[in-house]
């Protein structure tokens, strides 16, 4: 076996028409390691590992496999070259099963005909070795966009990949599904597969990651171990800011008016709550996916049946209002899938902004409907305070990034003067640059008097913000926690009780 790393690139330039998108960048992975990128949207990660899988080659700059020249003019030649890659966006045909899916341009034969029965054996037995339930009968479009993702990194191994490039893997993936990814993740290293691994969540690394390579603007920064680094000496490579200078301090009103309360809310993995939200503060809500943090606050909107409680806004009983209803009386949603949920992908950003500002009079022209120019010029000011670019207003949100796409769906809840804006997952998939833009945000809107929910899995993000945070565990809210109380020791300790504990 060859001493040479499993990959060496050097010097990789990537130059699109009036835009350099990486310059001169090398990068290392040895056999048997995880080697984690790093960086904001727009920093170059997936142009690189777009290269390595030959979607499309460099404008300068080698590539070797194991010491070997290597240059890929397709994802197929890459794939030859035992290169696996799970892209954010699938390349599954939805209308095939699984085990066809994960077969596909490679089924095995028995005489003249594909061998069904085979190809069906072989994915249910790296199904059970990779820990994941899934029916390799079922087709592809009736499962969940985490089913999708085990399956896409299925499709990968089966080709027996020796390197396989992991683009967000977590992003659709519960607590347990996670730990059984990082379960195979680890199983794959011991074998020898080298493994790059795109994530934005840093909290992460410390589990699987061996090395961390950070990107900004197009350039390498450095690599770094991940055993001896800090997430905020991380953060301050990534965006060139040090992380107190991520999360802003947020006044809180020192004389919080509740202006929403629910009471013995009960629904589907909701066992009774009570919760009170309060003007001028920002209540953050945490715990484990499935422990019931987002399904409270989408029974109350009417989103998913309401089983039994009260809720009132500003003293006014609203129970099993339709949504619509509720969302008129001064409540913003923003739901934690944007591309199923609470975007029109197809439309431009403006038109998705503009959306927010249908039920406004002020805009309206002389015979009562909208005026053109008036709500085109309010969706380019909204445009400018979420600080999305004047070149994407223009564009189809499903060509944006992930960062643009979110700030859109900002954009929609300052269509209108609202009371309370609940957000739920606000920075999912989301670059800690862009993060730090909607934070501002966030900070602004509960210092000019707002009531602000943030409903987050991501530990740091929730306990920064909070002036108040909520732990549920078990369907139940297991621990309210304020100002120098909200520790993480204690967010961890009270994810898995059910007893609800002050402090």
């Amino acid at each position: 076996m060859s001493d040479a790393p499993l990959v060496e690139m050097k010097g990789i330039t990537k130059e699109f028409p009036g835009i350099r998108a990486l310059s001169n960048v090398d990068f290392r992975l040895e056999r048997g390691e995880v080697h984690v990128l790093f960086g904001e949207n727009g920093a170059g990660k997936s142009t690189l590992i777009s290269i390595l899988s030959g979607v499309y080659p460099p404008t300068s700059g080698t590539i070797e496999i194991e010491g070997k020249a290597a240059e890929f003019r397709s994802v197929q030649e890459a794939r030859n070259a035992g290169i696996g890659t799970v892209f954010q966006e699938f390349s599954l045909v939805p209308t095939l099963k699984v085990f066809e899916n994960v077969h596909l341009g490679k089924e095995p034969m028995r005489g003249p005909f594909v061998d069904r029965r085979a190809m069906e054996r072989s994915t249910r037995a790296l199904f059970k070795d990779l820990g994941f339930d899934i029916d390799v009968r079922a087709h592809v479009a009736r499962l969940s966009r985490a089913q999708q993702q085990m399956v896409e990194i299925a499709k990968a191994l089966h080709a027996r990949a020796r390197l396989l490039i992991l683009d967000e893997p977590t992003a659709s993936l519960t607590e347990k599904e996670t730990q059984k990814l990082f379960s195979f993740i680890r199983r794959a290293r011991e074998s020898g597969v080298g493994i790059i691994y795109i994530s934005h969540r840093i909290q992460e690394f410390a589990a699987i990651a061996d090395r961390i390579t950070v990107l900004r603007d197009g350039r390498k920064i450095g690599t770094v171990g991940a055993k001896d680094v800090s997430e905020g000496t991380l953060v301050e490579l990534m965006t060139g800011r040090a992380i107190d200078k991520v999360y802003p301090h947020i006044r809180r009103s020192p004389q919080p008016q509740t202006l929403l309360s629910m009471r013995g809310i009960r629904a589907n993995g909701v066992n009774g709550v009570d919760i009170d939200v309060r003007a001028g503060e920002v209540l953050g809500v945490a715990g484990l996916v499935g422990s019931g943090k987002s399904r409270v606050w989408r029974s109350m909107l009417g989103l998913q049946p309401l089983k039994a409680g009260t809720v009132t806004l500003q003293g006014k009983d609203v129970t099993g209002l339709a949504t619509r209803r509720l969302l008129k009386s001064g409540i913003f949603y923003l739901p934690p899938d944007r591309k199923n949920e609470g975007l029109l992908l197809a439309a431009s950003a403006r038109d998705n902004i503009r959306l927010g500002l249908l039920d406004r009079r002020d805009l309206a022209g002389p015979l009562g409907t909208h005026s053109p120019a008036r709500s085109r010029a309010e969706a380019d000011a909204i445009g400018r305070r979420v600080e999305l670019s004047p070149q994407a207003l223009p564009k189809a949100v499903a060509t944006l990034s992930g960062g643009n796409q979110q700030k859109v769906l900002f954009g929609k809840g300052f269509g209108e003067e609202r009371l309370i804006y609940i957000l739920d997952e606000p920075t999912v998939g989301v670059d800690m640059g862009t993060r730090s833009q909607l934070y501002l945000l966030i900070r602004d809107l509960a210092e000019a008097g707002k009531a602000v929910v943030v409903i987050s899995s991501d530990l740091p993000e929730v306990m920064h913000l909070s002036h108040r945070l909520l732990v549920f565990s078990g369907g139940r809210i297991s621990a309210e926690l304020e100002g120098e109380s909200i520790s993480e020791e204690r967010v961890l300790r009270h994810f898995f009780s059910e007893t609800r504990m002050s402090a």
